[in-house]
């Protein structure tokens, strides 16, 4: 059996039914507040009411979520509401009104309800908004302060749609708002128990076969595992982004009285957490001029004045500046032209197979030629193969990591010197 089909057409693109739709098909698409909007706006134009809303039922009350009224003033407002026994929505939901009412006004069973004639209720049209799992959230409402007979089971099969389709977008969210609670509570955790090590990379100058840096990287405990990279995300998702970046760092920085005194630690850090108040103060801890951050690709940077501001200070008194990722996408790209990095990390999708690929050598070099005219200094990541590095060689790279170099190590088994 096929979807109801409304009686009067929007144009496909062009709507606030099509946003709607798009939003809450979507991951996000539109925010909820403004897809449920959307729903309501387009239903009241779609159907020529005076207006509409999305009610939900809580604690014995309906309450207005949102509502569309157009130019009509009417005695309700979002958060607003009454007694759910005095509303349509329920005696609609238990069978004692109809879903389709042309004329209030004429209904006895609608006359109960001093609403019908004080608002004035003409037209009237509600559906349920159910739950999957049976439960009813509220209702999806519409009507006109005048009778109208022209609307059908046609117009009410519409709403039945609208009021799945936000049924399954407000289920999502309510899912996607317990996750995102379940994750914050294991990131707070962590946060408190510090069940995390660093261990840390050495960076090598190849041809001087010797250790120039280490990349200070953090290993979580907790079960089940988790790379760092879901870690840090679920710490974005919860809002604790930050507070876990600077944990971290804090806590590799406590190794640098351990590090040899010519060599650097570079650490990983997202635009985000570096335009946030605190983490000057941790990285003066450095010191500044043995300390490089590595800004990955995969965060965006929306305004690169602000950023560059925020870094001037600490670049001032040494700290180093480094493009991660280089060659894995277009953001490393941008940073590298916005940022004027002072060392740019070839992504290890470029060096690993550059013995076999002539695209990933040609890209490299391209990237090497860059950073020979701008000053920037070249370190390849993941190289673990001899014939790897010695097309890095070919290719006047002198910095590289990886574990044909140097595997990951804890500050208690730090390595300082080549074989």
């Amino acid at each position: 059996m096929s979807d109801p089909v409304p009686s009067k057409t929007l144009p496909v693109g062009k709507t606030a039914l099509t946003r709607a739709l798009l939003g809450l098909e979507g991951e996000s698409a539109i925010a909820l507040g403004q897809a449920l909007q959307d729903v309501v706006r387009s239903i009241r134009v779609h159907l020529g009411m005076d207006v509409a809303f999305i009610s939900e039922f809580t604690g014995g009350r309906r309450v207005f979520r949102q509502i569309d009224a157009g130019l009509v003033a009417v005695p309700i407002e979002a958060g607003g509401g009454g007694p759910l026994e005095e509303s349509y929505c329920q005696r609609i939901v238990d069978g004692r009104l109809p879903q389709l009412i042309h004329n209030a006004q004429e209904l006895p069973a609608a006359l109960e309800l001093a609403a019908t004639r004080a608002v004035p209720v003409g037209a009237h049209l509600s559906v349920p908004i159910c739950f999957s799992d049976g439960s009813v959230y509220g209702t999806l409402c519409c009507f006109s302060l005048t009778a109208n007979y022209s609307l059908n089971e046609r117009d009410l099969g519409m709403m039945k749609v609208l009021a799945d389709f936000t049924a399954h977008r407000l289920e999502q969210d309510a899912s996607r708002q317990h996750d995102t609670e379940a994750i914050r509570e294991r990131i707070e955790r962590v946060l408190e128990t510090r069940d995390y090590n660093i261990v840390y990379q050495p960076i090598i100058h190849v041809p001087e076969h010797r250790i120039i840096g280490y990349e200070a990287l953090t290993r979580f405990s907790p079960e089940p595992y988790r790379t760092p990279d879901v870690w840090f995300h679920e710490a974005a998702l919860a809002g604790l982004q930050a507070e876990l970046e600077i944990a971290v760092i804090a806590r590799a920085l406590e190794a640098m009285p351990l590090l040899p005194g010519n060599t650097y630690m570079s650490l990983n850090v997202s635009p985000a957490t570096l335009m946030r108040s605190g983490i000057a103060e941790v990285l003066e801890r450095g010191p500044l001029n043995r300390l490089v951050l590595e800004i990955t690709e995969h965060e965006s940077i929306i305004d690169y004045e602000a950023f560059a501001r925020a870094l001037t200070p600490l670049r001032q008194h040494g700290l180093a500046l480094a493009v991660d990722d280089a060659g894995a996408g277009y953001a490393s790209f941008r940073h590298i032209l916005r940022l004027k990095p002072d060392i740019i990390k070839l992504d290890i999708s470029l060096t690993q197979g550059i013995d076999q690929d002539p695209a990933r050598r040609a890209l490299a070099v391209a990237l090497i030629q860059f950073a020979a005219e701008t000053g920037s200094k070249i370190v390849a990541e993941g190289v673990e193969k001899l014939s790897e590095l010695e097309v890095l060689r070919q290719l006047k790279v002198n910095k590289a990591q990886g574990y044909l170099l140097g595997r990951p190590a804890p500050a208690s088994r730090l390595q300082t010197s080549l074989q």
